[in-house]
C-alpha cells in the first residue's frame, strides 16, 4: 500500500491559492484516475480516497489540519494504514523553486515549508519522499511570505499548472512503480 498526501489548508478562503498546490495536484489526480477525495476519517484527520494501481492500493489524503500541524495528520495516517515511511510521499509547494517547476526527491528536511518541517518532526525522520511544485519566489523584498503563499493563483497560472501537474504525475508514477 502507499500513501499520497497533498498539503493544503481547509477552508474556502484557501482554495486555488498558492499554498494549496498540494490539494490541487490531487484534485488533477482524481480526474485523471475518476476517483474521489471524500471520505472523511475522522481518526486521521483528513480526508481520503483510494484506488488500485498496478494491484496496489494506493490512498490519496488531504489533511484537515492547518498547514503548520500538517504532520500530525499525517502521523495519523502511518499509523491508520500500518505504513513504513517508504511508502509516503508528500506533496506540497516550495516558493524556492521557479513557478512552471518541480522536483521529485526521497528525503531530505523540511526546508522553508512549515508543513514539511512539521511533518519531518513528527515522523522523526528525514526519509519521506516528496514532490515539491514550484510557485516562484518573492519578487520584492518588502513582500510578505505568508501573503506571498496565501494568494490565489491567477486564471494563466492556474492553466500552466496542468503542464506541471502532467511533470509530477510521472515523478509520482516514479515513486508508485518502486
Amino acid at each position: 500500500m502507499k500513501l499520497v498526501v497533498g498539503l493544503g489548508n481547509p477552508g474556502d478562503e484557501y482554495a486555488k491559492t498558492r499554498h494549496n498546490v498540494g490539494w490541487l495536484f490531487l484534485e488533477y489526480l482524481e480526474e485523471k484516475y475518476g476517483f474521489k477525495i471524500n471520505n472523511k476519517i475522522k481518526a486521521t484527520d483528513s480526508m481520503v480516497g483510494q484506488i488500485y494501481i498496478n494491484n496496489e492500493k494506493v490512498v490519496f489524503a488531504k489533511p484537515l489540519t492547518y498547514m503548520n500541524l500538517s504532520g500530525n495528520a499525517v502521523q495519523k495516517l502511518k499509523k491508520w494504514y500500518n505504513l513504513e515511511d517508504k511508502d509516503i510521499i508528500i506533496i506540497f509547494d516550495d516558493i524556492d523553486i521557479p513557478f512552471g517547476e518541480c522536483r521529485y526527491k526521497l528525503n531530505g528536511s523540511g526546508g522553508t515549508h512549515n508543513g514539511m518541517k512539521n511533518i519531518v518532526q513528527m515522523l522523526s525522520t528525514k526519509n519521506i519522499a516528496r514532490i515539491k511544485i514550484g510557485i516562484g519566489g518573492i519578487k520584492h523584498p518588502n513582500q510578505d511570505l505568508v501573503d506571498f503563499v496565501l494568494q490565489k493563483f491567477t486564471t494563466s497560472q492556474l492553466q500552466e499548472l496542468d503542464k506541471v501537474f502532467e511533470e509530477a504525475y510521472e515523478k509520482l508514477q516514479k515513486f508508485l512503480d518502486n
